[in-house]
């Protein structure tokens, strides 16, 4: 974000890393990182799968390396762990609301 805001014209840069995974990959990485077997939890229902769903969803970062010299520093299991860590500490503190989806 500090090298977007010292970038001098403003414009639109994509914060990725290039590379893809699927839901089930960030759901089976979760579950591990808490010792679980996502397989007990989580139920796919196809009545809720999207019927026009993008086959391949890449963000490319090139522009924000080429002109900010800026690189990735959090691969994709470091980011599911962050998340987690994230969401246990929010519950831990009791700082959930309730409509917050983590109850």
């Amino acid at each position: 974000m500090w090298l977007m805001l010292q970038h001098d014209a403003p414009e639109d840069f994509v914060v990725a890393t290039g590379e893809t995974h699927s839901v089930q990959q960030f759901v089976e990485e979760t579950f591990s990182y808490l010792d679980l077997d996502w397989r007990q939890y989580v139920v796919q229902d196809p009545r809720f799968y999207r019927p026009a769903e993008v086959d391949l969803l890449v963000g490319d970062p090139s522009k924000a390396m080429r002109l900010l010299g800026w690189e990735p520093s959090v691969d994709f299991r470091s980011l599911v762990r962050l998340m987690v860590d994230a969401d246990l500490k929010t519950l831990q503190l009791g700082q959930h609301t309730p409509k917050s989806p983590f109850i």
